[in-house]
């Protein structure tokens, strides 16, 4: 008979064979605190222009070498649960702001480690939270009222290149100038006049070879494919788009033929081809000289658009076939029918074009407005495009914010100095122990000049000394001059280092929400999985094998 072993009297007593359950300050709340502290110093040397990059190497064995946080959080699998919290912080502010990301961490782990001195000290985790959350809502009276500059004119190109250029900098240190020009005209020349800016019509193709400053920007859509047929070019062309193959077409329902003769079986191809030549030729007297399908293009289907003179562009993407349907103005069509004048695009210059060894397709807008613009990357190691790759899209986003709302702060660890020297004053009014949470806060601010320095190689005590200096003489534009080798501070309004007003707003918000959460928690539960652990989706095991 097998030995009765009793459980432990408690909580895990209710719970199945090997639950686990922690509670109590050093078992959960410390265990939290020191999980995200963890996370967030690792995020933190990658902060600002000089942030290290990290190599990272995901579950599919993709290798990553990048600065920037939100593809380090999206590609790591992270499995603590107060860490994961804050994740889904930043890829929230992600979603809202598009920028921001290592902010919402860096700021959430410096909150976290500034409450575990208060709650050694025996201050309670509600008191943290309330003077967390008053530090908050004082923080977001202050913000509107320190803004240095405002771009209300987003159609012209100086301003906006100035407006960007210091997000681009953080994350391409000395290409900052050249790559905020390419986003800037991107951006600008598709401005729609009435609706909003959608990031997405900002397309990105990247060609291994050359250098970055052969990168430029196109109005229009290119893609990496040959032409099929033979025809290379068209000026001024008519498009005609499908999703269906391009070749004879196939009956619905499965049927059979009775052939009796040679003659019947010459009549029989014969009539197909006759068939295809006349769909071919009908589509050709509507005027179109492009013929862009989502599948393939048949060798007679081919051979009759030669005849003819019409240039065939095959897209396997879904998603790039109603991209250039948007760009050109045209109907993808389910079909092999022709296309009636309102259903056919349109496109200035559509050619084949080498750039290096890469054959690419160039649907080109020559006019004033084009709907979609895309920005050819040139570069030496894909790993390098892909670096660009998300400076653009962070400079994209920034644009999208501007246009919005045109605020922008003083950048360069300037604003999060004043928010912590008027915080460490509006500490001194309040008479709970929140004051001792509020003060915290304001600590917690100095973490990003601290950051900016460390990573730049310069004493970070005596930036941040400088800075509270010049801050407390009423020079609310002076941030850290990561240029000088001696710790010094800039009026950052001359080099045009500015952050946009709403992804300071946005982050600011995440990162307290989160460190609050966290800080609420008391105790952990595990619940024990049945059956062992839950295998990977598509690994051995999983429904996608079915």
């Amino acid at each position: 008979m097998a030995l009765h072993v009793p459980k432990a009297p408690g909580f895990a007593s209710m719970l199945k064979e090997g639950a686990r359950a922690y509670s109590g300050l050093e078992e959960a709340v410390y265990r939290n605190i020191n999980a995200c502290k963890e996370f967030a110093n690792s995020v933190r040397s990658a902060y600002g222009p000089n942030g290290m990059n990290k190599m990272i190497i995901n579950h599919i064995e993709k290798q990553f070498v990048t600065s920037d946080a939100g593809t380090i959080m999206r590609e790591l699998d992270v499995e603590h649960p107060a860490a994961k919290l804050m994740i889904e912080a930043s890829q929230m502010q992600e979603a809202e702001a598009g920028d921001g990301t290592n902010f919402v961490v860096v700021f959430c782990g410096a909150l976290l480690e500034e409450a575990e001195e208060l709650l050694r000290l025996g201050v309670t985790s509600s008191d943290i939270t309330e003077g967390y959350e008053k530090a908050l809502q004082k923080t977001l009276d202050i913000l509107p009222t320190l803004s240095c500059h405002e771009l209300k004119d987003y159609r012209s190109l100086v301003p906006v290149r100035n407006a960007i250029r210091a997000t681009v900098m953080s994350k391409q240190l000395g290409n900052e100038d050249f790559l905020a020009d390419l986003i800037a005209k991107a951006c600008i020349s598709i401005m729609p006049e009435k609706t909003t800016f959608n990031v997405d019509n900002i397309r990105v193709c990247k060609i291994l070879g050359s250098g970055l400053q052969m990168s430029e920007v196109i109005p229009g859509m290119v893609f990496k494919r040959f032409v099929e047929g033979e025809v290379t070019s068209a000026m001024k062309a008519k498009i005609a788009l499908y999703s269906c193959p391009v070749d004879i077409i196939q009956t619905e329902t499965k049927g059979t033929v009775l052939i009796k003769s040679a003659d019947e079986l010459k009549t029989f191809s014969q009539g197909e081809e006759n068939l295809l030549e006349a769909q071919i030729k009908a589509i050709v007297d509507t005027g179109a000289t492009v013929i862009v399908a989502g599948a393939k293009f048949g060798d007679m289907a081919l051979h009759y658009m030669n005849k003819y003179g019409l240039m065939a562009v095959r897209l396997n993407s879904k998603f790039d076939l109603r991209r250039l349907s948007k760009a050109v103005g045209g109907t993808v069509l389910p079909r092999l029918t022709p296309p009636s004048t309102e259903e056919m695009g349109y496109c200035d210059n559509v050619y084949l074009h080498e750039l290096g060894d890469t054959a690419v397709t160039i649907f080109k807008s020559e006019g004033t407005e084009s709907r979609i613009a895309t920005v050819v990357i040139r570069g030496s190691t894909d790993n390098y495009m892909d670096d660009i790759e998300r400076v653009i899209d962070d400079g994209v986003n920034t644009f999208k914010g501007l246009t919005r709302d045109g605020r922008f702060l003083p950048g360069a660890g300037a604003v999060e100095i004043e928010l912590a020297q008027q915080l460490a004053e509006f500490a001194d009014t309040l008479p709970g122990l929140e004051q001792y949470a509020v003060r915290k806060f304001a600590k917690a601010l100095e973490f990003f000049p601290k950051a900016l320095a460390e990573n730049s190689g310069v004493n970070a005590t005596e930036v941040v000394h400088q800075l509270y200096l010049a801050h407390k003489q009423g020079k609310k534009t002076e941030g850290f001059d990561i240029e000088s080798e001696q710790p010094a501070t800039i009026d950052v309004t001359t080099k045009n280092i500015f952050d946009l007003y709403t992804t300071k707003y946005w982050g600011l918000k995440y990162a307290v929400g989160a460190a609050c959460t966290i800080l609420k928690v008391d105790e952990i539960i595990m619940a024990k999985r049945a059956g062992g652990p839950k295998p990977r989706a598509g690994g051995p095991g999983s429904d996608d094998e079915s």
